[in-house]
């Protein structure tokens, strides 16, 4: 199986390397077609917003197991601003920089377990999970 993989993420290529190492131990996991778009595609929103409102932070992702199911795990962490309202950034449309706010909501959706935790003056850890069908 997979071992965890860490990508620095300060440049726009290190996006591009975070989806790659993704969808590697996707399929190593036993995602097929539609669902290694997902999975790549989300990595790509959080590893985004870490590069826009942090400017530094990194990507982990895992292979995970509960009982007889297997899954991924995307973690994105940075030392950012952190966010006051994660109601709000939660919502479809809302941004605090000049994007569609399409983000973190969006890659909620792509995975089936999704969490957010931050602190102002601290930073953000998204945690998400998408497990094989």
């Amino acid at each position: 199986m997979a071992d965890e993989t860490r990508v620095t993420i300060g440049h726009d290529s290190d996006i591009v390397t975070a989806r790659q190492k993704g969808r590697e131990i996707a399929v190593q996991v036993g995602f097929k077609g539609t669902d290694l778009t997902l999975i790549a595609t989300a990595i790509s929103e959080v590893a985004r917003n870490i590069l826009t409102y942090a400017k530094t932070g990194e990507i982990v992702v895992d292979a995970v197991t509960l009982g007889p199911r297997k899954g991924i795990q995307v973690v994105a962490d940075d030392h950012g601003p952190g966010i006051a309202n994660i109601e709000e950034a939660m919502r479809d449309g809302f941004s605090t920089g000049n994007s569609l706010g399409l983000g973190l909501p969006g890659a909620k959706r792509l995975m089936d377990e999704f969490e957010i935790k931050s602190q102002v003056g601290q930073g953000t850890t998204v945690t998400m999970k998408k497990w094989v069908r």
